[in-house]
């Protein structure tokens, strides 16, 4: 055996760590075409193991052109099964049969040479390649299930997906990506009715007087990104005592958008990690936040309390956040 084989063997037996399907399917289409290929024969190998597209292109002959045949009385489907049929198909000679399909090649080739790509253009416009480290980032967020129906990536591909289109305005910051599997992610539009527009200017929605409106113009800023920013808190329950303010004028935390939650946790997490290292003392957190009066709101613009503990800051820790109601903390 050659030198070659074996280190080949060794990195597919040993080494290779799969998150999906694309090194052995590229390995073997370089071993089957004589060790070279393009970018677009791996990319169509790929394609040919991946079952979310054929699905895609199931929704599409159903859902769209089939239905159109049918209603043209050319092709007949099958009750409750995915079986098609040409209507008088069996009158059809040889003869006819390939002049058929010369036609329906013509005319695919003169849309072609009419449209070019540009019938793809919607599916091109606007968008780059989500990179590898972001799409680390957010299916490691998900726990690497689809965030709408909860389906694991050992059963369905996930993909990455805007919460925010890109087409209405949504950017490419990890806060408005969230991880869908194929089919959520090729139903959403149809099933969502949310009326996006101008959803990016409500973004921008300051209340004047609101004192978390303008503390992001007049206070320190610890951390910040598109959506949120966090600042200390003014009357500190503990050394390190901070608030994670979403950057809308909203009231409650239940009016948040998925992508303002996202922009939330981030700086969330951010915090604990840079404090927890500038701090060793802190060995506990408590995060709260407050929604309506009979809560013990007092300003109405959501803001999440990050709250460092400390190994005997009280006597007795046990229970957290139960001692908000006097006598429950303990059980």
């Amino acid at each position: 055996m050659s030198e070659q084989f074996n280190i080949l063997k060794d990195f597919i037996q040993n080494w290779m760590r799969m998150s999906h399907i694309y090194q052995p399917v590229m390995l073997s289409r370089l071993l089957e075409s004589n060790g070279r290929s393009t970018t677009e024969e791996i990319a169509r190998a790929i394609l040919s193991h991946d079952p979310s597209q054929v699905e895609y292109y199931q929704q599409i002959t159903t859902g769209m052109v089939g239905r159109v045949l049918r209603k043209h009385s050319l092709v007949t489907k099958e009750s409750r099964k995915p079986n098609w049929e040409l209507v008088g198909v069996d009158q059809l000679s040889e003869a006819e049969v390939s002049e058929l399909i010369k036609l329906c090649q013509d005319k695919l080739d003169n849309f072609l040479d009419a449209r070019g790509q540009a019938i793809w253009n919607h599916r091109r416009r606007g968008r780059r390649p989500v990179s590898g480290t972001i799409r680390y980032e957010v299916l490691k967020r998900a726990k690497y299930r689809c965030e709408l129906c909860g389906i694991s990536a050992k059963e369905k591909a996930l993909e990455v997906d805007h919460i925010t289109p890109k087409s209405l305005g949504g950017d490419d910051e990890i806060s408005n990506y969230q991880a869908l599997c194929y089919t959520c992610n090729a139903q959403k539009l149809n099933r969502d009715d949310t009326d996006f527009r101008g959803i990016d200017e409500g973004y921008e929605y300051r209340e004047p007087g609101c004192l978390f409106c303008e503390a992001h113009r007049e206070r320190e800023v610890l951390a910040e990104n598109t959506l949120a920013y966090a600042i200390d808190d003014g009357y500190p329950v503990t050394i390190g005592h901070s608030l994670v303010i979403p950057k809308r004028h909203v009231a409650t935390y239940f009016e948040l958008t998925q992508a303002e939650i996202n922009a939330c946790n981030q700086l969330l997490n951010a915090l604990r990690e840079n404090k927890e290292k500038d701090d060793p003392s802190i060995t506990g957190w408590n995060i709260g936040i407050n929604a309506g009066e009979d809560a013990g709101q007092t300003i109405f613009h959501c803001h999440i309390h990050l709250v460092p503990r400390r190994k005997g800051d009280v006597d007795n820790p046990r229970g957290g956040v139960r001692h908000m109601i006097p006598g429950k903390g303990s059980y």
